[in-house]
């Protein structure tokens, strides 16, 4: 079946917002490859800020299903740990204007976008990630360490890099190509951070 006009916007949205960021993002760039007039565009999403919302509640949508898979799976820690990391990263990777568009949000509506994702039914649930591993410490298996920082400590981490990558590929001097092979390799190298990081000796 021939896609829709409003799956043809969505699937081009993806593509300049994923290359160009948000903010250098143009809607009719959106119109000329989705192959449609720019007023159409406007029929569908009247701004650039609700088309990226759009494409953002997809990508938020698939993610959380996909790592509260992991959260749930009934594997040990540090191979969730690994899968956390490796799934987080990869969404980064595919959706990199993601996490400036959650700081704006939070920066202009604060707590309501919060409330608003969080209300959601698919939305994140970290906590059989917490309960294991106060389950391993409790069991003398890691080292005592706090549930809930070590878990915004590997938020941070993953998500950092890209909140940054402007400033960081200026300051190093490091093209896009090697940025995403960065990337690539940053994946086993957060996992192997954290989890050496809790490992007992």
């Amino acid at each position: 079946m021939e896609p829709t006009a409003e799956e043809k916007i969505l699937d081009a949205a993806r593509e300049v917002f994923m290359t160009k960021g948000f903010a250098a993002a143009r809607m009719q760039e959106i119109a000329d490859r989705a192959e449609i007039n720019k007023g159409l565009l406007h029929y569908y999403y009247r701004s650039k800020n609700k088309l990226f919302r759009a494409v953002f509640d997809e990508a938020f949508a698939k993610f959380s299903a996909g790592i509260n898979q992991v959260f749930e799976a009934d594997i040990p820690l540090f191979d969730k740990i690994e899968q956390f990391v490796d799934r987080y990263i990869s969404l980064l990777m595919r959706n990199p204007a993601m996490p400036a568009f959650v700081i704006s949000e939070l920066n202009q509506k604060g707590e309501a976008f919060a409330e608003e994702l969080l209300s959601r039914q698919t939305r994140p649930n970290p906590l059989p990630l917490v309960m294991q591993i106060q389950q391993e410490v409790a069991a003398g298996n890691i080292k005592p360490v706090n549930p809930v920082g070590l878990v915004l400590n590997m938020l941070s981490l993953c998500v950092f890099p890209f909140l940054a990558r402007p400033m960081f590929q200026g300051m190093m001097q490091v093209s896009s190509k090697m940025y995403d092979e960065l990337m690539q390799q940053r994946k086993q190298e957060v996992a192997e951070f954290v989890i050496s990081a809790i490992r007992k000796a």
